[in-house]
Protein backbone atom coordinates (compact mmCIF):
# COMPACT_ATOMS: atom_id res chain seq x y z
CA UNK A 1 0.00 0.00 0.00
CA UNK A 2 2.07 2.74 -0.95
CA UNK A 3 -0.25 5.60 -0.57
CA UNK A 4 -1.09 4.50 3.10
CA UNK A 5 0.88 6.10 5.83
CA UNK A 6 1.09 3.92 8.44
CA UNK A 7 2.27 0.93 6.13
CA UNK A 8 5.17 3.38 5.34
CA UNK A 9 5.18 4.43 9.07
CA UNK A 10 6.04 0.34 9.69
CA UNK A 11 8.96 0.70 6.83
CA UNK A 12 10.38 3.23 8.96
CA UNK A 13 9.39 6.44 6.68
CA UNK A 14 6.87 9.15 6.19
CA UNK A 15 5.73 11.69 8.57
CA UNK A 16 4.02 9.25 11.29
CA UNK A 17 7.25 7.78 11.79
CA UNK A 18 7.67 7.79 15.66
CA UNK A 19 9.74 5.72 18.32
CA UNK A 20 8.43 2.30 18.82
CA UNK A 21 7.69 0.49 21.73
CA UNK A 22 6.91 -3.09 20.49
CA UNK A 23 6.24 -4.74 17.15
CA UNK A 24 5.94 -8.45 16.11
CA UNK A 25 4.03 -9.94 13.16
CA UNK A 26 0.70 -8.70 14.11
CA UNK A 27 0.81 -5.28 15.46
CA UNK A 28 3.34 -2.04 16.27
CA UNK A 29 3.41 0.01 19.23
CA UNK A 30 4.67 3.35 18.82
CA UNK A 31 4.59 6.98 19.83
CA UNK A 32 3.30 9.66 18.19
CA UNK A 33 6.34 11.84 16.79
CA UNK A 34 6.30 15.24 18.25
CA UNK A 35 3.61 16.44 20.33
CA UNK A 36 2.25 15.26 23.96
CA UNK A 37 4.56 12.96 25.45
CA UNK A 38 2.33 10.01 26.66
CA UNK A 39 0.18 9.43 23.18
CA UNK A 40 0.52 5.94 21.10
CA UNK A 41 -0.81 4.19 18.73
CA UNK A 42 -1.48 0.36 18.82
CA UNK A 43 -1.86 -0.72 14.43
CA UNK A 44 -2.50 -4.06 12.60
CA UNK A 45 0.51 -4.78 10.60
CA UNK A 46 -1.64 -5.93 7.88
CA UNK A 47 -3.26 -3.02 5.83
CA UNK A 48 -7.09 -2.91 6.98
CA UNK A 49 -9.28 -0.25 7.93
CA UNK A 50 -11.51 -1.11 10.41
CA UNK A 51 -12.07 -3.03 13.84
CA UNK A 52 -14.38 -5.39 12.61
CA UNK A 53 -11.88 -6.42 9.79
CA UNK A 54 -9.18 -7.86 11.97
CA UNK A 55 -8.90 -11.50 12.28
CA UNK A 56 -9.02 -12.87 15.91
CA UNK A 57 -5.69 -12.94 16.16
CA UNK A 58 -4.76 -9.45 15.53
CA UNK A 59 -7.75 -8.11 17.91
CA UNK A 60 -6.49 -10.21 20.69
CA UNK A 61 -3.01 -8.74 19.88
CA UNK A 62 -4.22 -5.20 19.95
CA UNK A 63 -6.46 -5.50 22.97
CA UNK A 64 -3.37 -6.79 25.05
CA UNK A 65 -0.94 -4.46 23.50
CA UNK A 66 -3.63 -1.37 24.69
CA UNK A 67 -3.72 -2.76 27.92
CA UNK A 68 0.27 -2.91 28.31
CA UNK A 69 0.25 -0.01 27.22
CA UNK A 70 -1.79 1.71 29.28
CA UNK A 71 -0.58 -0.13 32.52
CA UNK A 72 2.71 1.02 31.33
CA UNK A 73 1.90 4.79 31.28
CA UNK A 74 0.29 4.89 34.34
CA UNK A 75 3.48 3.28 35.89
CA UNK A 76 5.93 5.83 34.17
CA UNK A 77 4.22 9.40 34.16
CA UNK A 78 1.53 8.75 36.68
CA UNK A 79 -1.84 10.61 34.23
CA UNK A 80 -4.87 11.22 35.98
CA UNK A 81 -6.33 9.49 32.92
CA UNK A 82 -5.30 6.82 30.18
CA UNK A 83 -7.88 6.94 27.69
CA UNK A 84 -7.53 4.42 24.44
CA UNK A 85 -10.18 4.93 21.38
CA UNK A 86 -10.46 4.08 18.00
CA UNK A 87 -11.30 7.13 16.24
CA UNK A 88 -9.95 9.06 12.98
CA UNK A 89 -10.67 8.80 9.69
CA UNK A 90 -7.87 10.15 7.58
CA UNK A 91 -5.66 6.99 7.38
CA UNK A 92 -7.91 3.52 6.73
CA UNK A 93 -5.54 1.10 8.40
CA UNK A 94 -6.80 0.09 11.58
CA UNK A 95 -4.64 1.82 14.47
CA UNK A 96 -6.51 2.81 17.92
CA UNK A 97 -5.28 5.32 19.86
CA UNK A 98 -3.91 5.03 23.54
CA UNK A 99 -2.90 8.55 25.66
CA UNK A 100 -3.01 10.11 28.83
CA UNK A 101 -4.33 12.94 30.59
CA UNK A 102 -1.67 14.54 32.28
CA UNK A 103 -2.54 16.31 36.00
CA UNK A 104 -2.82 19.40 36.01
CA UNK A 105 -4.79 19.20 32.77
CA UNK A 106 -7.36 22.19 32.65
CA UNK A 107 -10.98 20.91 33.91
CA UNK A 108 -12.69 22.83 31.35
CA UNK A 109 -10.72 21.04 28.35
CA UNK A 110 -12.27 17.98 26.77
CA UNK A 111 -11.36 14.57 27.11
CA UNK A 112 -9.93 14.79 23.74
CA UNK A 113 -7.92 17.98 24.24
CA UNK A 114 -4.76 16.56 25.42
CA UNK A 115 -2.64 19.33 24.50
CA UNK A 116 -2.36 22.38 26.45
CA UNK A 117 0.22 24.89 27.08
CA UNK A 118 1.25 23.63 30.72
CA UNK A 119 1.35 19.90 29.48
CA UNK A 120 4.62 17.67 30.73
CA UNK A 121 7.59 17.65 28.05
CA UNK A 122 9.82 14.97 27.58
CA UNK A 123 11.45 12.62 25.41
CA UNK A 124 9.44 10.18 23.57
CA UNK A 125 12.09 7.91 23.00
CA UNK A 126 13.09 7.59 26.08
CA UNK A 127 9.53 6.86 27.99
CA UNK A 128 8.92 4.17 24.83
CA UNK A 129 12.30 2.81 26.17
CA UNK A 130 10.56 2.65 30.27
CA UNK A 131 7.72 1.29 28.27
CA UNK A 132 8.73 -1.73 26.56
CA UNK A 133 9.90 -2.92 30.10
CA UNK A 134 6.43 -3.04 31.11
CA UNK A 135 5.98 -5.67 27.43
CA UNK A 136 7.23 -9.48 27.89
Amino acid sequence: MDECLICAKHLGSGPLTGPVVFADDLIVVSHQPGGMLGYLFVETRRHVATLDLLTVAEAEAVARAVRLVAVGLRAELDPEFVFSAVIGRSVAHFHQHVFVRHRGTPHELAWTEVEWAGAPLGDATELCARLRRHFP
